[in-house]
């Protein structure tokens, strides 16, 4: 209902072009999740993480507002994997906001582990440390470009690179490693 509320108050507004960025909060946003993403205006899901942690009136220790808390308490590692499924599910971009404390850990936690796409940030000082997290490492980039040069050799046709077999749906997954 916020959704569309949103939705509603931007083609007042003469704004109906933008897109929405939802900001998930609540164990009943979380829920609801799959059912946001697939909004056609909403453009990207982010956790409220602090939010989230005091809507559980105490059940949840505030440790798990912490950078080592926020991936290791299960609802919150719970949520924030609902919010990435839902956000691969409908191709929307999932985001992760965190302090300066511990961002580059952080991002590279929700990038690697949770499959977060995107972090917010705050200050410009937090821009290079969360695109060094979300980048793929240099030997990942070697590997995806020795796969994809083999395999435009071979005309998209499977190869053997490393002995391990490569066909499009490896390609496709390489490719984009080069794109990140």
């Amino acid at each position: 209902a916020d959704v569309r509320r949103a939705e509603v108050a931007l083609v007042a507004a003469s704004a109906g072009h933008l897109p929405l960025h939802v900001l998930i909060e609540s164990p009943a946003a979380v829920h609801r999740a799959f059912e946001i993403a697939s909004h056609p205006r909403v453009q990207s899901l982010s956790f409220g993480l602090m939010d989230f942690v005091s809507a559980h009136g105490g059940a949840i220790p505030a440790d798990a507002m912490s950078s080592v808390g926020q991936f290791t308490h299960p609802l919150v590692v719970r949520a924030k994997l609902e919010i990435a499924a839902a956000c691969h599910a409908h191709g929307k971009v999932v985001t992760e906001l965190a302090d300066m404390g511990a961002l580059k850990a952080a991002a590279a936690r929700a990038a690697r582990e949770l499959g977060y796409t995107r972090m917010w940030s705050i200050h410009p000082a937090q821009i290079r440390p969360i695109l060094d997290a979300f980048a793929p490492q240099e030997s990942e980039i070697e590997r995806a470009s020795g796969i994809i040069a083999a395999a435009a050799l071979a005309d998209w046709a499977p190869i053997r690179h490393d002995d391990q077999l490569h066909d499009r749906a490896s390609y496709r997954y390489y490719w984009q490693v080069i794109e990140r």
